[in-house]
Formats: structure tokens, sequence, C-alpha cells
């Protein structure tokens, strides 16, 4: 009895709770009319296309810089990648490649002066970070309106300047220039029947991004960044600058955010500028935190895990809600989990500093 109040304690009711909901969505969804196949698919394939999001959590974390509220910032180097990408019509895995090698540069210069700021302030970064997120995703609303861009693909017909809200990355007029829609999806998928399919090369390209975290996680420098984390007076008696690794997490995770945001593109089909990224690092947090980890410790196991159950309660909850009651109720229900996921780790974390 001792050890099962233990788990629950460490576990966590809301991710308890999440997991036997979500089981239930599962058995109850063939009793409804929903196919289990396409449900599964579906469920892969929103797990691949927002894990790296989760993953870029990580890093600062681990640093003690907490949840990055701020991981817009990364999503926007990944959207102006895609956007020259776009710009250019450079086409197929290519195209995707050009788009990364465009946004990593824009990632690290952005992270560079995001973890300079953050440095000033600590003790406040969640906080503060809120508030850099919205700033830089409202800042390049007016940048995507007065940036050079004029592919007639990519502008607004009417005006002939400004991007438009969502550029496509699907296939244009003629087969043989395609974009990189589904670039990673398609690689290597596998079909069972018209409604399956298993998204081979998206999940192999999560699972190489997690394995780069995790070797990188190992190193000397990302050994000094969880030393940083764990306890600062400790790292800097030891000779390690605590700024500089607080710094190099927060490049890192706004790289992973860069390269996260062209991996959901190419899923979705189009790259969503202005007002999109706005709220995309609170259901990466959510996701994070339902998978076990907490504002100070973070593992590649609680992004696999929280990827999954968020992304699969998002899934069936409107399929299989949306068959018993005739209305759509996924919004309410990614508000709900999100934000609540959220408001109990911060109120556990005050519990606990006391």
């Amino acid at each position: 009895m001792k050890n099962i109040k233990q788990f629950i304690s460490d576990f966590g009711w809301p991710r308890i709770i999440i997991l036997f909901f979500l089981v239930s969505l599962f058995v109850t969804a063939p009793f409804v009319g929903v196919r289990l196949d396409a449900s599964i698919s579906d469920v892969l394939a929103r797990f691949g296309r927002n894990a790296i999001f989760v993953l870029a959590l990580v890093p600062m974390v681990q640093s003690g810089c907490g949840l990055n509220f701020g991981l817009s910032i990364g999503i926007l180097a990944g959207l102006l990648g895609a956007a020259v990408s776009l710009q250019f019509n450079v086409f197929g895995a290519l195209g995707f490649g050009f788009g990364l090698a465009v946004a990593i540069p824009f990632a690290v210069l952005f992270g560079w002066l995001y973890g300079k700021l953050l440095n000033k302030v600590k003790g406040e970064e969640m906080t503060i970070a809120i508030y850099v997120g919205f700033a830089s995703v409202m800042f390049m609303c007016i940048m995507w309106v007065i940036l050079p861009f004029n592919n007639p693909n990519m502008v607004w017909a009417y005006a002939g300047t400004g991007l438009r809200t969502n550029l496509t990355v699907n296939e244009m007029d003629a087969a043989e220039f395609p974009h990189w829609r589904m670039i990673l999806d398609d690689f290597l998928a596998i079909r069972m029947g018209p409604f399956f399919k298993f998204p081979t090369g998206i999940l192999l390209f999560v699972a190489f991004c997690a394995f780069l975290v995790r070797l990188f996680m190992r190193t000397r420098t990302g050994t000094a960044l969880t030393a940083v984390g764990s306890n600062p007076d400790y790292a800097r008696a030891s000779g390690v600058s605590v700024d500089r690794m607080r710094t190099v997490s927060v490049v890192v995770s706004t790289v992973l955010g860069a390269v996260g945001s062209l991996v959901y593109s190419q899923s979705y089909g189009f790259a969503q500028l202005y007002l999109g990224p706005l709220l995309m690092p609170f259901a990466a947090i959510a996701a994070l935190l339902i998978g076990g980890a907490s504002v100070k410790k973070a593992s590649i196991v609680n992004v696999i895990v929280g990827a999954f159950l968020f992304q699969g309660l998002l899934t069936m909850t409107p399929s299989v809600i949306n068959s018993i009651v005739k209305s759509d109720m996924s919004e309410v229900v990614r508000v709900i989990v999100s934000n609540g996921i959220i408001l109990y780790a911060l109120t556990r974390k005050t519990k606990v500093s006391k």
C-alpha cells in the first residue's frame, strides 16, 4: 500500500487520470463507430510532428531555466527558414534541408540573445519567457508584412506584398516540382489498408533528434549544464560558468524549436505565420509535464511518454466524444488539459519549495 501511495505521489493524479481516460477512449472507440486503425495512425502522426517541440524543453529545464514558455522564438526561426526555402522554390528533400540550413543560424542568434536576457532575470525566467515569446510573435507579425518576399505563391494576391497567413508546402501545379510536404512522413512509410499509415520517416527523425540530445547531455558541456541546474553554487565553485551554460541550454532549446517548426510544417503541408506560434509552447509544456517531468528535471522518457499521451488525448477525445454527443470538443479539451497540467505543476513546485 505504501509503494502504491508513493507511486501515485511521484507520478501525479493528473497523469494517472489522463492515462486511464486515454485507454478508455481507445476501448470505447469501436463501439461508437470510430476506426481504431485510423485513430492510431493519427496519434502516431501527431506524436511525430509535435515531439521535437517537447524535446526542445529538456535542455532549459535541466539547466535550471525552467519551462521554456518562449519556445515561440525558435518556432519563428523555423518559419523564417521555411519562408526562405519557399521563396527560392527549393523542392523536395533539398528544400526541407535548405529550410533547416537557414533556420538554424537564425535560431542560434535568437537563442543567444534570449539566453542573455534570461541571465539578467534569474528566478523569473518563466514569467519573462512568456512576455518575450508573445512580443516576438507580435514583432514578426509586422515583419511578415514588410520583409522582401515576392514569390507569387506566398504573398497576398490583391496587394502583391506581405506574406499570407499560411504558406503551403504542398505540391505545385507541375508534378515534377513538388515542395516538401510530408517529406518525412512518407519516407519509408508503412501502409496497411486505406486507413492505417505508420509514419516511419518522421518517427526516425524524432528518434535521431532525441539521440542527439541524449548524447549532448552526456558530454562534458551537457554534464556541466545539468550541474548548473542542480546546484549552481557548486558548479560555480567547480569552475563552471553558470551564465554560459544557461545560455548554451537556451540556444539548444531554440534550435530544436526551429527544427520542430519545420517538421511540423512539412507534416501539415503548410507553415502558419502571424499568430500561429503564439500558444504552441503551452501544448509542448503540458505534454512534457504529463510525461512526468517537473520544472527542475526532465528526461527523454518524459518527452516520449508525455507527447504520446497528450497527442493521443487530443486525437481520440474529439473522435469519440463527437460521435457520442455530436459536438466538437477538441479545443475545449486542449485548453483544459494544457493549462490544467501547467497550473498543477507550478502549484506543486510552490508547495515543495516551502
